[in-house]
């Protein structure tokens, strides 16, 4: 590629206190090296949801990121679910996530989703979840795993075929665990890429989009060694 895609990364929030007496933003340094290292120039954007248009104007390629958020049941179940009370619901990251998905799926910009950005793809493109897998789901694996996030938690299986498994070359990744929610039905045009071996969703894709993936665990710590090519195969779409 002669022109680094601009990649743009979604943040985390949290409000005033610990780190800054002011509400403030975060995400782990990985995520931009992880996309750097892969051939992007990632840049973070801030949670303006009239700005979204505008921020998209700019870029190649949209990364939804992970982190201590969830989603709330009000924006795909029908009628309304209350929220389980292990929901961490942070609206103004939400609003933005979702217009800026919204938006980049409707010029078939490349979006990748990773853990609750997964969870959000997804429902952007019309999936339920579950709130909480523990109460819906219940699993001798640990999908939020005790051990360190740089270790595997669990293995996956993806099915053959799959944008998926074209990207990594494989039918099966060691990955880690870090959600208690998940994609309960993917929706239509939404194809399941991956399975925990307690059948739990793990990836989803939507074929009809240049590139649209989701994938529950994070890519970004290399865990497996096909990680690396799921990141690399997004930046590369992005630069198409």
């Amino acid at each position: 590629m002669s022109r680094r895609p601009l990649i743009g990364l979604t943040l985390d929030c949290e409000a005033a206190g610990g780190w800054s007496r002011l509400p403030w933003y975060a995400l782990r340094q990985n995520y931009f090296s992880a996309v750097a290292a892969a051939g992007g120039l990632p840049v973070a954007l801030p949670h303006e949801p009239a700005l979204a248009l505008e921020y998209l104007d700019r870029l190649d390629g949209l990364l939804v990121t992970g982190g201590a958020f969830d989603v709330d049941p009000a924006l795909w179940s029908d009628p309304p679910l209350p929220p389980h009370p292990r929901l961490v619901l942070k609206p103004g990251r939400t609003d933005f996530e979702l217009a800026a998905t919204r938006a980049a799926l409707a010029r078939d910009m490349p979006v990748l989703g990773i853990c609750g950005g997964q969870q959000l793809l997804a429902v952007a493109l019309g999936a339920s979840l579950y709130q909480h897998i523990p109460d819906e789901a219940p699993s001798p694996i640990a999908h939020e795993q005790p051990n360190p996030r740089t270790e595997p938690g669990h293995a996956v299986e993806i099915a053959p075929g799959t944008l998926l498994a074209r990207l990594t070359g494989c039918l099966s990744m060691a990955v880690n665990s870090a959600h208690h929610q998940a994609v309960r039905e993917a929706g239509p045009g939404l194809v399941v890429n991956a399975r925990a071996p307690d059948g739990l969703i793990e990836g989803i894709e939507a074929p009809a989009r240049r590139f649209a993936l989701g994938v529950q665990w994070h890519p970004e710590y290399a865990v497996d060694p096909a990680d690396p090519r799921i990141i690399r195969g997004f930046v590369e779409a992005c630069g198409g």
